[in-house]
Parts: structure tokens; C-alpha cells; sequence
């Protein structure tokens, strides 16, 4: 049977997170097909960064009630109303999901062929997209972005395969709160988590491979997080799980731990142990395009080495944040210009070395730049200094004796390498941080030559720089 050509377009841009950013008035003239597998907005929109970071604010005004004695103040949480928390949440998600795919299916995107299914390389810039009911529908593009995203990674735990459990994907959506809940993982997904089904009155037990939470941050950090969560979780780390079992509503847990087998029994497991690209489910090699475990492999123009082919976001960066893939989906779509001659070059391209990220859990913590191991294997002369939240005038006020700001500069050039914070909002103390190193200023400079505001907690940031 002969094979039915492929409907041709100028664009074809396969996920709709950040790349359904890219048709603008500049691509009026495009035909443009956009394909997505399953709803419209990507992974931050949808499991990620949005709806999680609204139960985490839930979560944090109930840990500020349940702490409310060390500033004389009688409070108590009752209850916590799930179905309620819940459904503020995705009554103000869905309804923008459900817009944006209506917008691109409108007359108002007349140049727009939305292709619902999930697309996969057939040959070089042509794609076939399988629908729920198994209709497939064939693509090309003049140009081709991939910006799939990627997945929950589903570790090879004994047992865990014949088990019910959830994912980040799925587990905001739960019909009720469970009594008690198992995560494996302790990376920035269980922390967060973690901390809003501890502080909504589940029982979490964190199980962690690693001798700490937050492997990735600095040590002192991640030594310090990890001591302030087993005051708040049953937290086990360096353990192995060894099998997991279900037995009708109860799930049962064998893991390893100092060289002792323990159990744990609980009603839901969250499976936390990070994400992986979604390169592998794309059908890479028909296209020609390289990838390693999954991640597509681009230039700094978010080039991949199939022509015509581009990536980028967390299919193709190692950082996975959505700040970032919204950074690059802004070049490439310049990019595209440049290459079709709509626009004049050069190309643009993503300076990576400062992208902070940030763990919304309880405490917060922040980061950006090297850590103080990365940067003493770097070889370079270096200064560090800590200081604590309690050093400063908010800090008493708000009774901190846990949190601190860690920052390490260049000894000779007094150019600040890396910058670490644990505690309330350091997602936000930290982007005057981030701004002078992207500006080049000097940590004298950052102390010295601005008014910090007296007594807010911005005076951490103050204090740290002058001790360097």
C-alpha cells in the first residue's frame, strides 16, 4: 500500500509548554502545525511549578499557624479541607489550560493546525501523530522544534511495578488527603511534596538513597535541610528499597538501611526520584538526530545536528527549569527568523552559568553559581562566608536560628562564584545575587554601593557580602 504524502508546513512545533510561545505576528505568514500528546500548557503549567508551588503556599500558611506559639500567638490548625485546597488550585489551572487549546483551535490562529497525539519521527523532519483512537496523521516541517519536555523517572525498585502508586503527575490530584504516604526520592520534587502532605497532617516517610536530601545543593545546605526534615518526616536515608508489596489498600515497603532490613507500611507511595527527557519516545534516529539517555543534543543556537531540527528546554538541557526554557524558546524563535532571512542575525544563544534554581519546601533554598566543592576543585583562590538569618534585626523577629546565606567569591577578583540560601523566601533574596553576577559586579560593589533597606531581611545579603 502506497504511503499517503505528508502534509507539508513551514513550522512544526511538538509540545506545547514554553514552544507554544513561539507563534507570534512574526510567524503570521507560517503555516504552523502544533502537535501535543496530551492538554495544553506543558509540565509547569500543568504538574509542575504552578500547582505545586500553590500547595505549597496552602502548606506554609498552616506550618506559620502551627509555629505561631514562639510569637505569643494561641493557634492551631483543626482540619485541612483537601477537596478545597485542591480544587482552588486546578479551578484556576484548568480553566487557562482549557483556553489556550480552544485559542489555538480558533479563527483567531487561522495558520495553526493543532495535531492532538503523540508525535514520532518517521523520516528526516517528518512525523507521524497517533491520536487517542489510533488515527495517524502524517506531518513535515520546513523547520521542526522539539520541545517535548520530559517524565517522571520510574526507578527499578523490586515489586514497585505491580503496585499502585503516583507521580508528581498525578498525586495533586488525589481525591482525598491519605493518612499516611511513602516517598522515594529526596530530590527537590519529594522535598516540596513532602512538605505539603506533612503539613496538611500526613504521616510522610521519606525514603533517600543518598546520605542526604538535596544532593545537588551545597553540603552545608543539604546536610542542614536534611537535619531540619527529620525533625518534621521519618526521614531514612542511605537506604535500598528491596521490594514493595500491595496488599489490598496497604502498601508494603522492605528496604535496607545500615546494613538492617526495615519495614514500612503506608497507603500511598509518591515515586520522587527526578525526571528524565523525553527524547526516546520521539523516534530520534528516523530523523537523524543525536541524543544521549534521552536528552537531545543542540548547539548554542539550540541546533540539533539534523538540519532544520531545533530543541531545547528540558528535552535537551540538563537544568530542567522552566526559566530557563522559557530564556531559550525567546532565541530560538529569533533563530528561526535568522535562518529563513525574516530577520537579521546573529543568532542568539543562552549564557547558562548563572541560572539559579530553587526548592520550594519548608525551608525554602535557593541557589546559583558553583558550590564551595565545585569551586575548590576548580583550583581558583576562593572566600567563603556564612551567615546566619538570626544575625539580623528580621532574623530575631522572626525568631531564626536555623537559616543562613552562604556565599563564596573569587579571592583575587572579588567576583562572586556561587551563593546559597536555606531559609524563609531565599527564592527571592537570591536574585539580587544572581543579578550581580550577571552584571559583573564585585562583591565589594554589591555590599557598598546600594542602600539595603533597614531592618528588612535583605540585610542577610548585606551582612554575607561584608564578610567576604
Amino acid at each position: 500500500m502506497t504511503q499517503a504524502p505528508a502534509e507539508e508546513f513551514d513550522l512544526v512545533i511538538v509540545g506545547t509548554g514554553s514552544g507554544n510561545s513561539i507563534p507570534g505576528p512574526e510567524f503570521d505568514e507560517w503555516k504552523i502545525a502544533i502537535v501535543e500528546k496530551g492538554v495544553f500548557g506543558g509540565t509547569c503549567l500543568n504538574v509542575g511549578c504552578i500547582p505545586s508551588k500553590m500547595f505549597v503556599y496552602a502548606a506554609d500558611v498552616a506550618e506559620t499557624i502551627r509555629n505561631a506559639a514562639a510569637y505569643g500567638i494561641d493557634a492551631e490548625v483543626k482540619s485541612v479541607d483537601w477537596v478545597a485546597v485542591r480544587d482552588r488550585v486546578f479551578g484556576r489551572i484548568d480553566p487557562i489550560v482549557e483556553g489556550g487549546e480552544s485559542y489555538r483551535l480558533s479563527d483567531e490562529c487561522p495558520n495553526i493546525t493543532v495535531c492532538k497525539g503523540e508525535g514520532r519521527f518517521v523520516d528526516p523532519r517528518t512525523l507521524e501523530v497517533t491520536d487517542e483512537k489510533g488515527t495517524i496523521r502524517r506531518i513535515s516541517g520546513r523547520h521542526v522544534v522539539l520541545g517535548a519536555g520530559a517524565r517522571p523517572f520510574i526507578p527499578p525498585h523490586p515489586g514497585l511495578e505491580n503496585i499502585e502508586f503516583h507521580t508528581s503527575d498525578t498525586v495533586m490530584r488525589l481525591d482525598e488527603l491519605p493518612r499516611r504516604m511513602l516517598i522515594f526520592g529526596g530530590g527537590y520534587i519529594a522535598a516540596e511534596l513532602g512538605h505539603v502532605f506533612s503539613a496538611f497532617g500526613t504521616e510522610v516517610t521519606m525514603v533517600n538513597r543518598g546520605e542526604y536530601l538535596l544532593k545537588h545543593e551545597d553540603e552545608d545546605v543539604s546536610q542542614r535541610f536534611t537535619e531540619l526534615m527529620t525533625r518534621r518526616f521519618d526521614v531514612r536515608c542511605a537506604s535500598e528499597v528491596t521490594g514493595v508489596f500491595q496488599d489490598g489498600n496497604t502498601i508494603r515497603a522492605e528496604i535496607l538501611r545500615n546494613g538492617a532490613a526495615e519495614t514500612i507500611e503506608t497507603d500511598v507511595v509518591l515515586v520522587a526520584t527526578g525526571r528524565v527527557p523525553n527524547g526516546d519516545l520521539l523516534g530520534l534516529e528516523e530523523a537523524g538526530v543525536s541524543s544521549e539517555d534521552g536528552r537531545v543534543l543542540v548547539d548554542e543556537f539550540f541546533r540539533t545536528d539534523a538540519p532544520g531540527v531545533w530543541a531545547f528546554g528540558d528535552l535537551s538541557n540538563t537544568h530542567q527549569l522552566k526559566h530557563l526554557a522559557n530564556a531559550e524558546v525567546r532565541a530560538l524563535r529569533h533563530n528561526l527568523l535568522v535562518a529563513e532571512g525574516e530577520s537579521e542575525g546573529p543568532m542568539r544563544t543562552v549564557d547558562e552559568r548563572f541560572v539559579p534554581h530553587a526548592v520550594f519546601g519548608h525551608p525554602q533554598v535557593a541557589s546559583v553559581g558553583l558550590t564551595e566543592r565545585t569551586a575548590r576543585e576548580s583550583g581558583v583562590p576562593i572566600k567563603v562566608a556564612t551567615k546566619e538569618y538570626g544575625a539580623t534585626a528580621y532574623g530575631w523577629a522572626m525568631e531564626d536560628s536555623e537559616s543562613f546565606c552562604k556565599l563564596i567569591a573569587h579571592a583575587e577578583s572579588r567576583q562572586l562564584l556561587g551563593a546559597h540560601i536555606i531559609g524563609p523566601q531565599a527564592s527571592t533574596l537570591i536574585q539580587q545575587l544572581v543579578q550581580g553576577m550577571e552584571f559583573g559586579q564585585t562583591v565589594d560593589d554589591l555590599a557598598t554601593k546600594q542602600f539595603y533597606i533597614h531592618p528588612a531581611l535583605s540585610e542577610l545579603i548585606e551582612n554575607a557580602l561584608l564578610d567576604l
